[in-house]
């Protein structure tokens, strides 16, 4: 980048939302910004905001404006696809207007039909790919509904062993039953894998078949009391440990 061109790191950590200017002054001064692998401490430097790495505190700060983080709560019935041939609701009938503005939106791991909650939604390729490759291993945290009484101790046992399905073993991370009662149960699942249908198939291995199924978290993003069918711009903490939790 020729010399005099670029933007001013403290404008640029203000406009991320990152702090006020004379904060983020502050911040350069106690040696907490990196450029591209550098501790910077001088003020006034010029960088390139479409391709420095920023970090604060060793977090990545994700500064290119023309990026979009989303958190979706995909409702029941809903295709997880940018587009349905047979005119069945899908996820790009509620990104639309971003579509039409020019927004080229990947969705981060699909959820069936009947399946509930949270899907990210990004412009950043690379992001997506990352997030929903195996070798990064981003878990997921599902919420299920199930049928018969689920023995915590055997069935936490053997989910965490892993169970052989027909492509393969799978485990999950974590197991916990909250409730129980009138012959179904509600379990929690954390798990990495993103193999199709796996918490359903899983489940079904163990003999409770699911009723009903939801994903609230992926990595650090929590899909929290946000309203079926609604869309959140995700905040600057979460989408900078999304980038460092695939070593962005």
């Amino acid at each position: 980048m020729p010399w005099g061109e670029g933007e001013r790191l403290q404008k640029v950590l203000a406009k991320a939302g990152v702090a006020s200017r004379r904060a983020a002054e502050e911040m350069i001064a106690q040696g907490r910004v990196e450029v591209d692998g550098a501790i910077v401490t001088e003020q006034g430097l010029r960088i390139d905001p479409d391709h420095a790495v920023v970090r604060v505190d060793g977090a990545r700060v994700v500064i290119r404006e023309e990026l979009v983080h989303l958190a979706l709560n995909k409702p029941k019935g809903w295709q997880s696809t940018m587009s349905d041939d047979l005119g069945r609701p899908c996820v790009g009938d509620i990104v639309a207007e971003r579509v039409m503005a020019g927004q080229r939106l990947f969705h981060v791991g699909r959820l069936d039909a009947d399946t509930e909650g949270l899907l990210l939604l990004t412009n950043d390729g690379d992001l997506a790919h990352r997030l929903m490759h195996p070798s990064y291993e981003v878990s997921k945290t599902y919420l299920a509904t199930v049928n018969g009484e689920v023995n915590a101790k055997s069935v936490g046992r053997r989910l965490r062993d892993g169970v052989e399905l027909e492509d393969g073993p799978a485990r999950v991370d974590k197991f916990q039953v909250l409730e129980l009662g009138e012959g179904r149960s509600l379990v929690k699942l954390v798990l990495h894998e993103g193999r199709k249908h796996i918490v359903r198939r899983l489940l079904d291995a163990v003999g409770h078949p699911v009723v009903r199924l939801v994903r609230t978290n992926i990595g650090p993003v929590v899909l929290g009391d946000q309203r079926p069918g609604t869309l959140r711009v995700l905040g600057r903490d979460e989408v900078g440990k999304l980038y460092e939790a695939v070593s962005l």
